[in-house]
């Protein structure tokens, strides 16, 4: 990994602020790109003053030419990408009935759209370096989650349209990987938007038990030096829960309904 060029979208906190502390840790050049500029400079001046190789660049990925500046930047600055990792995501939490449909725009917007623009201008140098395009989904990539309508549709979008890119570059050496963390601790939950648009302010679900970030890093990190088609994160709420979906899927759906609606102020009983 030592002297890959890595691109980290959502940067600035959660898995992707571990993401970038893990690939410098590797020896990595890194552009990170995230709304908040101020945090990513802070980040960039305590991993420069390590010796490490590292750019901001202030990127709203829901607009096509921040993404395209994001790639021009980081290959104009380092001369190749070896590795995107579009991580860059909201979530939400409001039952579709009675969702404003400005929220699930929002939620395509940046999950899966801005997966599509920065892969698309990374593609043609990913190809030339045979290097990994890797996409963080959700287990919400593989069922639907109540309460996540627009969530679970753009995770499962991602995976798709990753997963055709993986198809149909199979003979040009191209490396797609599609991370499927469980429930992770990060602000991901914080900021979730209720059902007008408007953040709810604070996790529904205990923090402290949940993986950390910094191991979620590792993982996809890891997944990323051995080539790995896709991880599942987690064991019950992970592989096991994905595994049980293809074979008793009506059986997954009672428990999903019955997981979720315990969650504290549930939208739905």
């Amino acid at each position: 990994m030592r002297n890959k060029v890595v691109i980290v979208t959502g940067a600035s906190s959660g898995i992707g602020k571990a993401l970038v502390y893990g690939f410098a840790a590797e020896g990595c050049k890194i552009a990170m790109g995230a709304r908040n500029i101020e945090k990513l400079l802070l980040i960039e001046q305590e991993l420069r003053a390590q010796g490490v190789e590292i750019i901001s660049v202030r990127t709203d990925v829901s607009v096509e030419a921040d993404c395209k500046q994001l790639i021009d930047q980081t290959y104009q600055q380092f001369g190749r990408i070896d590795i995107l990792v579009n991580n860059a995501g909201i979530s939400m939490r409001a039952v579709f009935e009675e969702l404003d449909m400005k929220v699930l725009h929002r939620l395509l917007d940046v999950n899966f759209w801005g997966t599509v623009y920065c892969s698309k201008y990374a593609l043609p140098h990913l190809l030339n370096s045979r290097g990994s395009l890797v996409g963080i989904i959700s287990i919400a990539g593989f069922i639907g989650l109540p309460g996540r309508s627009g969530y679970a549709a753009s995770k499962f979008a991602m995976r798709g349209f990753l997963n055709t890119l993986r198809i149909e570059n199979l003979k040009k050496g191209l490396h797609v990987l599609v991370a499927a963390p469980g429930f992770t601790a990060s602000n991901i939950r914080t900021t979730a938007l209720d059902a007008s648009g408007r953040q709810q302010g604070e996790s529904p679900r205990d923090e402290a038990g949940m993986m950390s970030a910094e191991k979620c890093a590792s993982l996809i990190i890891k997944g990323i030096r051995k080539r790995k088609r896709e991880i599942i994160m987690t064991f019950v709420e992970g592989k096991l829960t994905v595994f049980l979906d293809k074979w008793w899927p009506r059986l997954i759906d009672k428990l999903a309904y019955s997981h979720m609606a315990k969650e504290p102020n549930s939208p739905f009983k």
